[in-house]
C-alpha cells in the first residue's frame, strides 16, 4: 500500500507540474537553415525564449501559430506562472492598424513588440537586457549583421518581429473565394449569415467593416459594470470618461479558431458570443456607458443565430482549417 500511495503522489504531482508548464507552439519555423530575411528573422525571434526573463517562454507560448496566433486560455500564462490581465488575440492582419492592443497604447507593430517583452505578467524582461542577451549569442550577431549589417538592437529587435507579423496577412478563406465569384465556396447558410452581418437589424457591420472587418474603433460593448467587469479599457491610456470601457473593435478574420473571446476571454464559443449581442442585458444587466448601438435586444431567431455563425466561420483562412 505504501509504494501505492507513493505512486500516487507522484503520478499527481506530474500532472499538477504539466498543467502549470505554458502550452507549446507545436508549429516549426516556416523555413529551413539560418534566416535569409528581415522577416525570417522576425520569426525565428517570435519564437526565442531567450526573450523571456527566465526563458521560459516566447512570443509564440502566448499567439500560437495553430490557433490563428491566438492563446487557447482566457488569459496567458506568463513567466512564474503568472497570469495575464487581458485575453491573448490574434496577431494576423495587424498591417496598418494604427492602434494596437485593446487599449490601443501602441500606434506601430515595431512599438507593439517591447511590450509584452516587459511586462511583468508576460515575458517579464526589460527590453535592454532582452538586446544584451541578442548581443551575448555569437549566432544572433552573425545573423543580425548578415542581414542589417549591424549587430542586435532594440531598433532591429522590434523591427525584425514587427516585419514578420507583417506577413501574417490571411485572405485565402471560403468568403474570399465567394467575394471573388465562386458561388460555391460558402453554404447558403453563410450567405444569410453575411447578408444579417451587413444588415440593419444587427449593425454589426456599423463596428466591424474594412476588409479585415473592423473599423479601429472603440467601442463599450457592455463588458463593464464597475462590480464585476472592472477593466477601465481605452481609459487607462486616455484618462478621458468617455472612453470608460471602451475596447479596440477586433478584426474578425480568423474569428473561428481564436476562442475565448473579448478582452477578459468570457466567452468560450462563437455561439456564446453571438447570444451575447442578441441580448446583452441577460449576462451584463448594470453595463455603464455601453454604445448605443447595443442598446435594444436583435431578438434573432435560432436560424439567424446559426447563419452568422457560419459567415464568421468562413472568414478562416486556409491555414488554420484542420485537416
Amino acid at each position: 500500500m505504501g509504494r501505492l500511495r507513493l505512486l500516487i503522489v507522484a503520478v499527481a504531482a506530474l500532472v499538477i507540474c504539466r498543467s502549470m508548464t505554458p502550452r507549446e507552439p507545436v508549429n516549426e519555423l516556416s523555413f529551413k537553415g539560418d534566416p535569409q530575411t528581415q522577416e525570417q528573422l522576425g520569426e525565428k525571434l517570435f519564437f526565442e525564449k531567450k526573450l523571456s526573463a527566465d526563458q521560459s517562454i516566447s512570443c509564440a507560448s502566448c499567439h500560437i501559430p495553430s490557433h490563428g496566433f491566438a492563446d487557447t486560455v482566457a488569459f496567458s500564462t506568463g513567466v512564474g506562472g503568472r497570469r495575464g490581465k487581458r485575453n491573448a488575440p490574434g496577431c494576423t492582419n495587424l498591417s496598418g492598424r494604427p492602434y494596437l492592443f485593446y487599449d490601443g497604447r501602441a500606434p506601430t507593430l515595431e512599438d507593439q513588440v517591447r511590450f509584452p517583452i516587459e511586462d511583468k505578467l508576460e515575458m517579464g524582461l526589460p527590453i535592454e537586457k532582452a538586446v544584451g542577451r541578442l548581443q551575448a549569442d555569437k549566432k544572433y550577431v552573425a545573423l543580425f549583421t548578415k542581414i542589417y549589417g549591424a549587430p542586435p538592437s532594440q531598433e532591429r529587435l522590434e523591427g525584425a518581429i514587427a516585419a514578420f507579423e507583417r506577413t501574417l496577412e490571411t485572405s485565402h478563406t471560403p468568403f474570399d473565394r465567394y467575394m471573388a465569384g465562386d458561388s460555391l465556396a460558402i453554404s447558403a447558410s453563410a450567405i444569410r449569415g453575411r447578408e444579417l452581418f451587413m444588415g440593419s437589424k444587427t449593425k454589426c457591420f456599423d463596428c466591424h467593416f474594412s476588409p479585415d472587418f473592423t473599423g479601429d474603433e472603440f467601442r463599450n460593448i457592455g463588458l463593464y459594470d464597475g462590480v464585476k467587469l472592472k477593466d477601465t479599457g481605452r481609459y487607462v491610456i486616455t484618462r478621458n470618461a468617455a472612453d470608460i470601457g471602451k475596447f479596440k473593435v477586433p478584426g474578425l478574420r480568423n474569428v473561428a479558431v481564436t476562442a475565448p473571446y473579448m478582452h477578459n476571454g468570457m466567452f468560450r464559443t462563437l455561439k456564446e458570443v453571438i447570444e451575447y449581442y442578441d441580448d446583452p442585458y441577460k449576462v451584463v444587466p448594470k453595463p455603464i456607458n455601453m454604445d448605443t448601438l447595443m442598446a435594444k435586444p436583435l431578438k434573432l431567431t435560432a436560424e439567424e443565430k446559426l447563419d452568422i455563425e457560419q459567415f464568421l466561420i468562413s472568414l478562416t483562412d486556409d491555414r488554420f482549417v484542420k485537416k
